[in-house]
């Protein structure tokens, strides 16, 4: 169980807000940046005025971190509770870094005012649809991956994994790294989501690292039917509905019945709604 996805979300989005503020600033600094007295550029914003260098980061940042995490911890064969909260400790750690202002992420504020996008306005009705129809493939895209690595070889690898790894072991497979692999993956699907994301907000911020949010991931997925492809899907769709009313109606309760959601599935609904309609389908 992961709960640090948020973190790889966020540095996707990040990747993306660095391009689009160096769009919005034109031959100038970003507007953070002038206002803190900055002189220059640091040299981790190096290329990021081009579009192909962005799409890089958003891969390459959230990979990168994922796989020197992940082979660290899966080398000291790091598992369950602890792996969780190893995870919970990174996302909020990153958070704490990304809030200073001298790191030159913009701090608190983040980036925002965006423009542009590869010369196109970014608030016109016609590029928020093309972004939105850029989300679904990505989505449609995703979906068709994982469904082929499940029905490979390695698909029933990792499921051996989950279910039985010190078998697998004695069968003479080294689990460390498929478990390697898929986590680097997932990471680079966040990293994905998040530079979709950031166009169409308009904003970043570290606040998107709040382990929160990682938890709120791991709910959709325990809420939709974990080993399953659709039921994160859905699980997602219910789960942020609920938090639009609840926000709306009683937001200083949402934390609290997020968490009695997640308490009620794990001991209730192990195999989530999409095991509940199973259930109910079968004769």
């Amino acid at each position: 169980l992961s709960l640090g996805h948020g973190l790889f979300f966020a540095l996707g989005g990040y990747a993306m807000g660095m391009y689009l503020m160096r769009q919005a600033a034109g031959d100038g600094l970003p507007g953070f940046m002038t206002f803190l007295s900055w002189t220059e550029l640091p040299w981790y914003w190096a290329g990021t005025q081009h579009f192909a260098w962005a799409l890089c980061l958003v891969v390459l940042a959230p990979g990168l971190l994922a796989l020197v995490f992940g082979w660290f911890a899966f080398r000291s064969r790091i598992k369950g509770v602890y792996f969780s909260i190893m995870t919970q400790a990174l996302t909020f750690a990153g958070m704490l870094l990304f809030f200073r202002n001298e790191t030159g992420f913009g701090g608190n504020n983040g980036f925002t005012s965006f423009r542009t996008i590869l010369g196109f306005d970014i608030a016109a009705q016609g590029t928020r649809a093309v972004l939105f129809l850029l989300t679904v493939g990505l989505l449609l895209a995703s979906l068709y991956l994982c469904w082929r690595l499940t029905q490979s070889k390695f698909g029933r690898l990792l499921t051996a994994v989950r279910d039985a790894e010190n078998r697998l072991m004695f069968c003479g497979y080294d689990p460390r790294g498929f478990k390697l692999l898929v986590w680097v993956l997932s990471a680079v699907l966040c990293g994905l989501a998040g530079a979709l994301y950031v166009p169409q907000v308009g904003i970043i911020n570290p606040s998107e690292m709040s382990p929160t949010n990682s938890i709120e991931a791991a709910v959709w997925v325990a809420l939709g039917g974990r080993g399953t492809l659709i039921g994160p899907l859905l699980g997602a769709g219910l789960v942020n509905g609920m938090k639009s009313w609840f926000t709306v109606a009683f937001p200083e309760f949402w934390l609290f019945f997020l968490g009695a959601l997640f308490i009620i599935v794990t001991l209730y609904l192990p195999k989530g709604v999409v095991g509940l309609l199973k259930k109910r389908s079968q004769p």
